[in-house]
């Protein structure tokens, strides 16, 4: 993976299992980020990491089997059915219940019927199950929620049953999507998903297929109200970074015209959404594996989607794709694209390729393939653990297996920690000159609240300053907002700013605000400079200092030199604590931030120690002032070979 290459297979598992456990340190370390602020020590530049704090998440399912022995809870049966003196009471702890998984699950939760928290049956009969119906539609009026049935068992005459051929359940058995109706945009939940896969993988087809409701004729129908240039329509390959929109009701239904094969505006989808989902289309060419490696970090996907075609398997930049998910610890969820044209035996090929390939040390994966409702419901429930990977099969031609990919999407939980009490920080990945509305910067809200109004700093510019404007209006899904807040990504009209004075990369900081209003404007902190653990995943030779590679950092993409290591030099494989220093200007840094560093195919990965490097302590390698020296004696060598030829 990741364009690796060893000739020993030992080593090679070696090497798998070090970028497995590095990326698992790399999300520990992130998860601590804090914004440098100034007047703390990571203003002035010796902001170090603090330590690493211990988290599993295989362990966190332990927390809902409600071990403790504080006091006796009441089985959800009794709530769901009493009818005696103690109705109200039991109804109003019914609705506690639901109010505290909805607030846990981000505005939506999934509600059992028929099965206790501890897996225990409560021998529903049929007209138990429709007054435990009954009294949960009563409670999510008050809570001003819908709900949806996703599946059920041993229920007559329901849509979704999927029977009971384990003989498992006793009595009626189901479960629900339940989501707050949204009184404002704001109220949305928003997903964002990455798709990659290699070149003519049918990413592009796929998302216009879902997003538009049809289905594609073969030859690309599907994918060209995709496209943004010219040249990708007669190419028909995606190069930039692309954008489209899914909406969910709160009935969980997705968001269509009713006209056939009409696309609704990003407005209407907006307005009518409780929950969002929120695809970046990146380019499958090696050529754009820039562009692509951009969109994955700037984008800060929730999930990511790969997408295989199954007469082709995982080949060329499908793997590089699937490596750099990895390397983020972003959850993937694989679909196998053109089963109608694929033989069997090529595509149980392409099938085993990818179980052998998600199941590697490297990856660590459980690949499901999901095949019915049942798996469906219950892999999206379950897919908070990221060692799950799901594996649809579907066709864009004849739509099999779509409605299992659209209820997929519908049920899949919010993933994704932001801390909107820390300080407002923007990170810019595009930007846009509209006509009478000046200067627009999109991106995602990495910390923090802003509105509409606020007084920012928009930097860095080549000299590491920052510019003082205002935020004129803002908009999501291009719907205007009066504010937004970390996690959601946004558009800022921004006031007496030119395009051609921000670009991608550069960040939207806090100046004055309503609550704040007399805050002394301070320039933010910059670096040149700076320090990361890094571990080499490939390459040819030995690197050493002066070496350069194109490095992301977030929507950060510049050339970066190496000025010092800690150890005279490191190889494929090797974790070592690195200095960079940026070629071309400045950039806004906090420790935590996670970095991935090209040339060509992915080199290596790591996360910032340390803003600012003192070249006097240097790491404790080669010092830099090694080269001084060395430059100087081959000065003088070569003055004393011109000497005695002049004497000569």
């Amino acid at each position: 993976m990741l364009n690796i290459r060893i000739t020993s297979s030992a080593s090679r598992l070696t090497l798998y299992e070090a970028l497995s456990d590095f990326a698992d340190y790399v999300q520990q370390q992130q998860a601590l980020r804090k914004p440098p602020i100034a007047g703390t020590n990571a203003a002035n530049g010796s902001a170090k990491a603090p330590p690493a704090k211990q988290e599993h998440a295989e362990l966190d399912i332990l927390d809902t089997l409600d071990l403790g022995d504080d006091k006796p809870k009441i089985k959800l049966r009794t709530l769901l059915l009493d009818d005696s003196d103690t109705k109200d009471e039991s109804i109003k702890q019914l609705k506690a219940l639901i109010e505290e998984r909805l607030a846990e699950g981000q505005r939506e939760c999934l509600f059992d019927v028929g099965l206790e928290d501890n897996g225990d049956s409560q021998v529903l009969s049929e007209k138990e199950w429709e007054a435990a119906l009954e009294r949960i539609r009563g409670v999510l009026d008050e809570l001003k929620a819908d709900w949806k049935v996703l599946m059920t068992k041993i229920v007559p005459d329901s849509p979704v049953d999927v029977g009971n051929e384990i003989k498992k359940e006793r009595g009626c058995v189901g479960k629900l999507m339940i989501r707050r109706r949204p009184e404002v945009l704001d109220d949305a939940i928003e997903t964002r998903i990455a798709v990659v896969g290699n070149v003519d993988a049918g990413k592009s087809t796929m998302l216009g297929v879902l997003v538009k409701g049809g289905l594609d004729d073969g030859r690309g129908k599907a994918r060209v109200n995709l496209f943004r240039h010219k040249h990708e329509m007669e190419s028909g390959r995606t190069s930039s970074v692309g954008m489209e929109i899914m909406g969910y009701d709160s009935k969980g239904d997705v968001v269509a015209s009713a006209v056939p094969g009409r696309k609704l505006s990003w407005e209407e989808i907006g307005k009518r959404s409780a929950k969002v989902i929120s695809f970046t289309d990146l380019a499958g060419h090696e050529r754009y594996l820039r562009t692509t490696v951009f969109g994955l970090l700037s984008s800060e996907p929730n999930y990511c989607l790969l997408m295989v075609a199954a007469n082709n398997g995982l080949i060329g930049m499908s793997k590089e794709h699937l490596g750099i998910a990895l390397a983020l610890n972003v959850p993937v969820m694989v679909v196998v694209t053109k089963i109608d044209i694929c033989p069997p035996q090529i595509l149980q090929q392409t099938l085993t390729q990818l179980t052998k390939i998600l199941k590697s040390p490297g990856a660590r994966k459980i690949p499901i393939f999901v095949k019915n409702r049942e798996e469906c419901v219950n892999t999206a429930t379950q897919f908070i653990s990221q060692r799950i990977c799901p594996i649809f099969q579907v066709s864009n031609v004849t739509g099999e297996s779509l409605d299992l990919v659209r209820t997929f999407l519908n049920i899949l939980p919010h993933h994704g920690k932001y801390d909107v009490d820390a300080p407002f920080e923007f990170h810019i990945n595009d930007t846009f000159s509209v006509p009478f509305v000046g200067t627009v910067v999109s991106g995602v809200v990495k910390s923090g609240i802003v509105h509409a109004g606020d007084t920012v700093l928009v930097g860095p510019d080549s000299l590491g300053q920052f510019t003082t404007t205002t935020v004129r209006s803002i908009e999501r899904k291009r719907i205007g907002v009066p504010a937004c807040s970390a996690g959601q990504s946004a558009s800022f009209a921004l006031r007496r700013v030119r395009r051609k004075d921000v670009r991608k990369g550069m960040v939207v900081l806090l100046g004055k605000s309503d609550t704040n209003p007399n805050a002394p404007i301070q320039q933010p902190k910059v670096h040149r400079e700076f320090v990361a653990e890094v571990l080499i995943l490939s390459h040819a030779t030995t690197i050493r200092t002066k070496y350069q590679a194109m490095l992301h950092v977030g929507p950060v993409s510049q050339t970066c030199a190496i000025i010092d290591i800690d150890r005279p030099y490191i190889r494929t494989g090797d974790r070592a604590t690195v200095a960079f220093r940026f070629v071309q200007r400045p950039e806004f840094l906090a420790v935590g931030d996670r970095i991935l560093f090209r040339e060509g195919r992915t080199k290596g990965l790591g996360i910032v120690k340390e803003v600012g490097f003192d070249a006097a302590k240097g790491l404790g390698g080669s010092s830099p002032k090694d080269g001084e020296k060395e430059k100087e004696n081959v000065s003088e060598v070569a003055a004393g070979k011109a000497a005695i030829k002049a004497g000569a």
